[in-house]
């Protein structure tokens, strides 16, 4: 089957695009046509199991429905404007919105499973000084069907390739943007991707990442079973302000209450991951990391470490290998799970961090560091 890639339609004047909807969103819409809530099971497993996008080939709905569903609804994508693969396999593809602003998307194959990296925000509305995402600004949300193409089109794209192992098993929102700024649409797409009759992953294979926005963390709570990964790197407030502005409205003390909370929703099993990034000399001393098991002392973690990867005019460097190692072991020995996460895809920016895509700028942002400085050489 060829499948022809449209870009997402994103004026409700138009018709309704049915990736927009998880099947309780379905459910209602085909009661509100006066047909029967079964149809939306059908529907999803024809789009997101089986690939179909041409409502005429879902023969186990009604023609009169196909017919209606042709007229008024549609089922939409990004372009795919680029397609690159790494050296070490880390497939990325830039996709192309239908305002002209595009996003990001990575593949990461590994031996036992295979993670995609998805995106939930044009650009991003923080503004954590390490990341390059950080510094091309703010757009817009993306809307639900936008998040969950990303899932469709890899999955497919990845399955074209017919090469053994390599498949789609876990999906971490950890690309472009702040998922929880965009709650709503996140969560629908999340419910999509559980949904036994869409892709069925499980609770422990879809991750949320949040740099702490602590109100929507207990909302998160409260909807979904999900893992939950947190953006910390750093220990106490005063780095952590420099680092990730958006501790200065929720500081640390509010955020290990929320993680905290959101440990007593889920089950037994679940625990925080918490991502830190190294930056040398910044926050990977034997002192930052003892303070940081203090920080997280009674709440079920995993620490990431991630090695800094550098981009133009960041003004930070990569920890060496030495003091990442050092950092490790004084966490491991404290008996804090704890790995090293292997940069992936710097070849073709898709490391962590790099993902910047290309957007208009709504927040400006981005011409702070575009400024001639004082002392500068340009």
């Amino acid at each position: 089957m060829t499948t022809t890639i449209a870009s997402t339609s994103l004026d409700s004047a138009k018709p309704l695009n049915l990736l927009d909807m998880d099947r309780e969103g379905l459910e209602a819409y085909f009661a509100e046509i006066g047909e029967k809530s079964f149809r939306a099971s059908q529907v999803m497993q024809w789009i997101h199991q089986k690939g179909v996008c041409d409502v005429q080939q879902m023969t186990n709905l009604s023609q009169s429905l196909r017919d209606q569903l042709e007229q008024n609804t549609v089922i939409q994508f990004p372009q795919v404007d680029v397609d690159a693969t790494s050296k070490d396999g880390t497939r990325k593809w830039l996709l192309k919105l239908e305002d002209g602003n595009r996003i990001e998307t990575v593949y990461i194959p590994e031996d036992d499973r295979g993670t995609l990296c998805v995106s939930s925000q044009v650009g991003c509305a923080l503004d954590c000084s390490f990341c390059s995402t950080g510094r091309q600004g703010f757009n817009r949300n993306l809307s639900t069907a936008e998040i969950i193409s990303q899932v469709w089109l890899a999955t497919r794209l990845i399955d074209e390739e017919k090469k053994p192992g390599r498949k789609v098993t876990n999906v971490v929102l950890m690309g472009m943007g702040e998922p929880l700024l965009n709650f709503d649409n996140v969560v629908r797409a999340v419910r999509i991707m559980m949904d036994d009759f869409a892709y069925g992953l499980s609770k422990r294979r879809v991750t949320i990442s949040t740099a702490g926005v602590v109100p929507a963390m207990d909302r998160l709570g409260d909807m979904l079973d999900v893992r939950l990964a947190v953006s910390l790197h750093a220990a106490n407030d005063a780095l952590r302000n420099s680092l990730v502005p958006l501790n200065n409205k929720y500081p640390l003390k509010e955020l290990m209450a929320a993680c905290r909370r959101f440990i007593d929703k889920q089950n037994s099993r679940t625990r925080i991951t918490f991502e830190y990034v190294l930056l040398d000399g910044v926050n990977d001393s034997d002192d930052d990391a003892r303070e940081l098991i203090k920080l997280v002392k009674g709440i079920p973690t995993l620490m990431n470490l991630i090695p800094f990867n550098p981009f133009e005019s960041s003004g930070y460097k990569t920890s060496s290998n030495n003091r990442v190692n050092r950092f490790f072991k004084i966490l491991a020995d404290a008996g804090i799970t704890t790995v090293i996460r292997r940069t992936r895809g710097d070849d073709i920016d898709a490391a962590c961090g790099q993902l910047a895509g290309k957007i208009e700028d709504k927040s400006r942002r981005h011409r702070k560091f575009e400024e001639p400085r004082i002392g500068m050489t340009l």
